[in-house]
């Protein structure tokens, strides 16, 4: 039996260990209670057991994992707030309670660091003999998987590739046929087949052959150089299907999270800013300008739907409104208003939009009708932007790609990263967004005007 089938198993008695030993000295008067170990052990099983925390996979790290780090740390924070409702007479200080769990998550997090550490130790400096991999077919994607296999921490050996178009490259070993013999001869573990480079009978006899020697045949599919960060292969029954643009927020749990959390997120600033906020404005608005409180746009939504984003007016009235963008020493903007867009205050009242469903806390920004319309056509996926709901904020607006675009990379730029948003989403990168973008505000930005 080989070791790395104790890693899991170890893992879990040390986090049960830990968990247990930290609840007894910490909180006793809840720990001590008849059912509590019962419940603090089998409530950790059922999470780690339903988010599959422990990972099995030979490429998972850290970064891979973050997610489920986040999950644990929710869920079971809610088992352990919720103990001192049920099973405890009497009631600790909420602060203590709070650094109580702080160490348990560190002790976690502290573990798992170091176990990612010692793994990818082990396995670089050669004390791991490594699974031994050969590849069959050569084509574009060979160097990508080859890049993978010559990272030592992820624990493969390399031995090299077959394919029919002889090579003078060091890492060829001969032709499609001879793999077969070669497999068995140097007990090589796992075979990746490129499809483009195979016929089907060749595809069928290594696959033959896998099934009756105990061998693992990994297929990597001829997707015609079709490549996309986000790219992903979805079973549709029988039928792979390979998906070019999939997101993390095509899952329901996710569109519920973020859904969410833009409720209770703009129901805050609604009450304890804008409630006070909006009728001083209102005030210092009156004594600078004539004109509404409120400037209302049509702009382009989630699939480009058409909706009325709201902003604090910053400029005087003027038929340019929906069809120019403010430029550096605009003279439509009032005085006002030139604190409001340094300050991004103007942008407050998008927060009513985030309530009605129309906008999203954080998102790609909503543009004006005829710049739609006018990017579209010369900027490249422009429009993948809008299969995501508009936000008040951005990845492209923390990286500095915000109001007027000068240059066409300026849109560019932020279309680049809006699609990366959409591929990459979590709620931990969503709070780091808004926390920059207060700090972008506090600081002042070169071009907020």
């Amino acid at each position: 039996m080989k070791k790395s089938y104790f890693v899991i198993p170890l893992s879990f008695v040390f986090h049960i260990i830990s968990l247990n030993l930290i609840l007894f000295l910490s909180v006793p008067k809840v720990y001590n209670h008849g059912y509590s170990i019962i419940y603090y052990n089998l409530s950790w099983l059922l999470i780690t057991y339903s988010i599959d925390f422990y990972p099995t996979a030979r490429r998972e790290g850290f970064g891979t994992n973050l997610r489920n780090f986040i999950n644990l740390f929710v869920l079971f924070g809610l088992v352990y707030f919720t103990s001192f409702t049920f099973l405890s007479d009497r009631t600790y200080p909420l602060g203590y309670l709070v650094l109580v769990y702080a160490l348990i998550c560190l002790m976690l997090t502290l573990f798992r660091i170091v176990f990612y550490w010692a793994r990818n130790l082990y396995r670089s400096n050669g004390l791991s003999k490594g699974v031994r991999v050969v590849v069959i077919g050569r084509d574009k994607n060979l160097k990508k998987l080859r890049r993978i296999f010559d990272t030592g921490s992820y624990g493969y050996r390399y031995m090299g590739y077959f394919d029919n178009t002889k090579s003078g490259s060091p890492t060829y070993i001969g032709t499609i046929q001879d793999s077969f013999s070669y497999i068995f001869e140097n007990n090589v573990e796992e075979v990746y087949c490129m499809a483009s480079r195979l016929s089907k009978s060749e595809i069928q006899e290594l696959m033959r052959i896998a099934d009756n020697s105990l061998k693992k045949i990994k297929i990597v599919p001829d997707n015609k150089e079709l490549f996309s960060r986000a790219m992903s292969i979805e079973l549709y029954g029988e039928v792979p299907v390979l998906n070019l643009r999939a997101s993390p927020l095509e899952l329901e749990y996710a569109n519920v999270v973020k859904r969410i959390f833009d409720i209770v997120f703009s129901s805050l600033v609604i009450v304890f800013l804008l409630s006070w906020l909006t009728p001083l404005v209102w005030i210092l608005m009156k004594i600078d300008s004539k004109g509404p409180l409120f400037f209302k746009q049509k702009r382009h939504g989630v699939n480009r739907n058409t909706f009325l984003c709201y902003k604090f007016r910053s400029m005087t009235k003027n038929e340019d409104s929906d069809t120019q963008m403010a430029t550096k020493g605009d003279m439509r903007i009032t005085k006002l208003g030139r604190i409001l867009r340094k300050t991004s205050i103007d942008e407050l009242p998008q927060f009513f939009n985030v309530l009605q469903g129309n906008m999203s806390v954080v998102g790609p920004r909503p543009h004006m009708q005829l710049h739609t319309e006018q990017f579209e056509k010369s900027v490249d996926k422009y429009l993948v932007r809008h299969f995501l709901k508009p936000g008040i904020t951005g990845l492209a607006q923390i990286k500095g790609y915000r109001g007027e675009i000068v240059e066409n990379s300026d849109i560019v730029n932020r279309v680049r990263y809006d699609i990366f948003y959409m591929e990459k989403w979590s709620l931990q990168l969503d709070l780091r967004i808004i926390y920059y973008t207060v700090v972008n505000a506090i600081r002042g930005e070169e071009r907020a005007y």
